[in-house]
């Protein structure tokens, strides 16, 4: 007789069922305890430990010593390699058997030389299959190899996950086992925790929610755990609900394993190498078995990566993308930040990361892949669109502080309801690797056509795009950044990346614009390609969204600055130098001779501008120097500097009470004893730059401590903590005294441990005064920003940013205004009203605010996780301030930013210099900046240069390009320098016609003519 129905308890149904399937309760006698059947020891276990990452070739030659469950290995970043000997008992047989294995460090297992799975109790991966079925005539011994790294699957944080490394750290093998693994039980848990998942999902006022925790209530009662024929009927009652189909309306859910594998990050870039070999082995594993699992994985680098260190598994991976299954995504080098890379740098990332895709996989990436970055530039999709990328992925957003952005998180969710019928759903375990695991997939499976639930379908990128794209009528657009309303700490954290990362984008620029030149003069010079790439790839690996922004640890830190300046010859500042140096020999192929000096102009524009010049005996001299766009001009002789005709030369005047005025006839600089600008007035029209009853240059320290992520926010309210640094009266000096350059210079103690040093300097004809700046930083959990208060009012600030620029509010009247309390600029940002405005230029930085009417530049944090030594020390960095009449446009603020930023070169000439001036390129529109010269990376004969130009005055233009090189054709090419069919140029007495709309990029490939025998 059956039972009478009884009526049910919510909370106790649902606890009946979670105590059921759970791993820590009465898992003697519930479902969970039955997951393992029989159990036996391995036959015998060794290892050995290394601080070193070896080859598996390498690691099995050492001397293995007898090794015992529970033994400590270690410490942090080392390696315990295990030889894992297994006899398989006779009485198994067609059972499916599985090592189990559990360790707090991430293992690998290695059978037959090649890396088939990873291991990793976090990652939900704590058993490798043996075999599926042990059958009569397979092999009952074998060996296996399990590499483990002494580091999590998030590293090795002391205490809390970013907390920096406990190096001490220890670690060990807590299970090492055979069994036999219960199918069957596995099935029924699946259902069991998909009918919990769904009831607690819909929750207590959905039918279906009932239904579901009734069904799994009743699975319960026939199951009984001891019992494997008792299974069939519990499996038929999940099978009934699971069988009930949604309507033909029901939201359709893309499932696509992914596995994001931050490039660096708690960890060293050398672990993620072994990260992405556990997790992509994983996934081959997962591929085979389900030949519907689609996974989707992004980032050249990585790939690279295992295809130098894991040949047979990179082969796999080509043979799973031949079949659809392993899916390259994303297009770029890395996902790289969204905020601090150049344009340039942005572009290349695409370049590399699809010509890498294309030659290794046979097709290009149509879609972006940015699921975790610290913001958007505006000009992403310009540059997505010409790099062939139709589609962009990310969820990041996601993680607004103040206001929530229309993105997808669940159906319920979906700020796209009655637009779109169709979401992204990414599984498997990310950030420090993993991927997805067999569980997920099989839930997956199991909700394919389930009623009250959404339709799930394991899906490709492209499937998913094509369905969003056949509905996109009905889609809104955004216009301009995705500001990211959090980490806005990372545009200041760790500002010795920030600048080895701008000057390094300036090293390259300048060595592909003097080879590209020597390839035109000189038949002989070869442009340095390889090298160039190679340089390229370490800079753009930098730029991953955790290392230049300084949310890394502190391994990272001192890594991504040896690829900056080692002082070997791989760094791109030694190895970038040397190849300048070669260019400039090469431009120059003058006959031996005595040394002379080669002044060298990188911009597109002819500067005037004070340089000092190496002399005989490490001394320097100024000279005022006159260099043509992009070419050069021979170093004036010390003897021969003429005296300054045409331009006033700067007076230097310290008065009795301490203070200073520096006057060039454009600017009058006036600064108090202590250093602060009192005064800043453009002669011309005398108007004063600085608001009344304020000072400029103002040091101020604030409190910065976050809500938790530490090197990653500054929270909006670190403002209310503000504290001005006081200088001290008298330690104003006179540096150099007039002429050619006039400087002052002061001390300031900006607390008990740290200390600053400025020169502040002005140049004759220089329409903006530089402060030279010096600071010895040993602070906890202070912001160090300087702010200069403008005689200017408007609702908006103007800020640079990648090929371009835009306006972000000086007010707080909403909360999207008040949310960008902290932005990022590149090299300016500008404060104007009609007729006149104020410019503030940096070298080196990318943290800034203008709040009402001040300017500020955000300078230096102290973040103590996840690098408790983060910006301690020693910093240098220059700022400029420019006051202007008119727009800044038409000021010249731009070109001055790139002054600052690209300063004039003087390269010494093996022979004797060229006596005449020579420019090769010059554009004929203030408007429009020729950024890049290079070789097109596929160039027949070396003859073919890439130029790239935008628009930066935010204009419809006309303009022309003029070169003095021989060119033969000029075609215009996207990103990815392909020709554009319809893209040839008439070329006119060396002159070419390009059109431009505000802030456009275009690109084009010149050929150049055969150099004379």
């Amino acid at each position: 007789m059956a039972a009478a129905p009884a009526l049910k308890h919510w909370r106790t149904t649902l606890e009946r069922v979670e105590k059921f399937v759970s791993p820590l309760y009465f898992t003697d006698c519930n479902l969970r305890g039955r997951l393992f059947g029989d159990s036996c020891p391995v036959a015998a276990l060794s290892s050995f430990q290394t601080p070193e990452r070896l080859p598996y070739q390498e690691a099995v030659q050492q001397e293995f010593r007898p090794a015992q469950i529970g033994d400590s290995f270690g410490p942090t970043w080392w390696t315990c390699w295990f030889r894992v000997e297994l006899t398989i008992p006779e009485a198994w047989v067609g059972q499916e058997v599985h090592l189990r294995w559990e360790s707090d460090g991430e293992g690998l297992v290695w059978r037959d030389g090649e890396p088939v799975q990873g291991l990793t109790t976090e990652g939900e991966k704590t058993s490798y299959i043996l075999t599926d079925r042990l059958e009569e005539g397979d092999p009952r011994s074998l060996t296996v190899y399990v590499e483990v790294a002494c580091n999590g699957l998030l590293g090795a944080g002391k205490g809390t996950m970013i907390a920096a490394p406990d190096p001490e750290k220890m670690f060990q093998v807590s299970r090492a086992e055979l069994a036999v693994f219960c199918r069957d039980v596995h099935r029924l848990l699946v259902d069991l925790e998909l009918l919990l998942g769904i009831a607690k999902g819909l929750g207590e006022d959905n039918q279906r929610s009932f239904q579901a925790l009734y069904t799994a209530n009743q699975m319960v009662n026939v199951c009984d755990p001891a019992q494997p024929e008792t299974f069939p009927v519990a499996q038929a009652l999940a099978s009934r609900f699971f069988g009930q189909r949604g309507g033909e309306s029901q939201h359709t859910i893309h499932a696509m394993g992914h596995c994001h594998i931050d490039t660096a990050w708690l960890w060293p870039f050398k672990e993620t190498v072994r990260k992405c070999a556990r997790s992509w082995a994983s996934a081959v594993q997962l591929m085979e078995q389900n030949p519907d699992f689609i996974f989707a994985c992004s980032q050249a680098q990585q790939l690279e990566w295992v295809k130098s260190h894991y040949p047979g598994l990179h082969a796999r991976l080509q043979e799973f993308a031949c079949r659809g299954q392993f899916v390259p995504v994303g297009g770029t080098w890395v996902e790289m930040d969204g905020n601090l890379p150049s344009g340039e740098a942005m572009v290349r990332q695409f370049l590399q990361g699809q010509s890498f895709f294309l030659q290794e996989f046979g097709k290009m990436c149509s879609e972006f892949w940015l699921p975790d970055t610290f913001g958007y530039s505006a000009q992403l999709p310009q540059i997505m669109r010409s790099c062939g990328i139709r589609h962009f992925l990310t969820q990041k957003l996601s993680w607004n502080l103040v206001n929530s952005f229309p993105v997808l998180k669940t159906v319920v969710k979906n700020r796209d309801k009655g637009r779109s019928n169709h979401s992204a759903f990414l599984f498997g375990f990310g950030d420090g690797g993993g991927g997805p695991t067999q569980t997920m997939v099989d839930r997956l499976k199991r909700l394919h056509d389930t009623d009250g639930l959404p339709r799930v379908q394991l899906s490709s990128p492209g499937r998913l795009f094509s369905a969003l794209e056949s509905g996109s009528g009905q889609l809104c657009t955004w216009v301009g950044e995705l500001f990211l309303e959090l980490h806005n700490g990372t545009y200041t954290t760790h500002a010795q990346i920030k600048k080895g990362n701008r000057e390094c984008e300036r090293i390259l620029h300048d060595v592909e614009l003097l080879s590209s030149l020597a390839v035109a003069r000189s038949a002989q010079f070869l442009y340095p390609a390889a090298q160039l790439q190679h340089l390229w790839r370490l800079l753009l690996l930098n730029q991953f969204h955790d290392v230049v922004t300084g949310s890394c640890i502190q391994l990272v830190a001192e890594e991504a600055m040896c690829h900056y300046e080692a002082g070997l010859p791989a760094d791109i500042r030694l190895h970038g130098n040397t190849l300048l140096s070669a260019a400039a020999a090469a431009l120059c192929a003058g006959e031996p001779g005595p040394e002379g000096l080669l002044i060298v102009n990188t911009l597109p524009w002819k500067r005037t501008e004070v340089l000092a010049l190496p002399r005989p005996g490490g001394a320097h001299s100024l000279a005022l120097v006159t260099v043509p766009s992009m070419g050069y001009a021979p170093a004036a002789a010390p003897t021969s500097l003429q005296p300054l005709q045409t331009q006033q030369p700067v007076f230097v005047v310290q008065e009795t009470d301490g203070s200073v005025t520096l006057d060039n006839g454009i600017i009058r600089v006036r600064l108090d004893p202590t250093g602060c600008l009192t005064s800043l007035v453009l002669v011309a029209s005398g108007r004063e730059a600085i608001a009344e009853g304020t000072v400029g240059n103002q040091f101020v320290l604030f409190d910065d401590v976050p809500l938790y992520w530490d090197a990653w926010d500054v929270m909006d309210y670190h403002l209310e903590t503000r504290k001005p640094v006081l200088g001290q009266a008298g330690t104003l000096a006179v540096g150099t005294e007039g002429g050619l350059r006039g400087s002052a210079w002061f001390l300031l103690q900006i607390s008990p441990n740290s200390r600053l040093s400025q020169e502040v300097v002005l140049d004759v004809g220089c329409p903006y005064v530089r402060f030279h700046t010096e600071v010895h930083w040993h602070e906890a959990h202070k912001f160090l920003k300087v702010e200069f208060p403008a005689r200017v009012r408007s609702p908006q600030a103007t800020y640079e940013v990648q090929f371009g620029h835009l306006q972000r509010p000086t007010h707080h009247n909403t909360s999207w205004d008040w949310a960008r309390f902290e932005v990022w600029a590149h090299r300016w940002m500008d404060l104007s009203e009609h007729g006149f405005g104020l410019a503030l230029l940096n070298d080196c930085k990318y943290g800034a605010s203008v709040r009402g009417n001040v300017l500020s530049l955000s300078l230096l944090r102290a973040p103590k996780a996840p690098d408790a030594t983060a910006d301690m020390g020693r910093h240098e960095f220059t700022y400029a301030l420019m006051p202007h009449k008119g727009s800044f446009q038409d000021a010249g603020v731009i070109r001055a930013a790139y002054s600052l930023n690209f300063p004039l070169l003087a390269l010494p000439a093996p022979g004797p210099a060229p006596a005449a001036s020579w420019s090769a390129f010059s554009v004929s529109s203030p408007a429009v900046v020729l950024e890049t010269v290079k070789q097109a990376e596929t160039s027949p004969q070396g003859r073919t240069l890439v130029l790239r130009l935008y628009e930066a005055h935010g204009s419809h233009v006309d303009c022309w390009l003029h070169t003095s090189l021989p060119v033969q054709e000029a075609v215009l090419c996207d990103l990815l320098e392909q020709r554009d069919p319809a893209g040839h140029l008439p070329l006119r007495d060396s002159r070419l016609k390009l059109t431009f709309s505000p802030f456009q990029v275009r690109s084009l490939l010149l050929l150049l003519q055969p150099p004379p025998n």
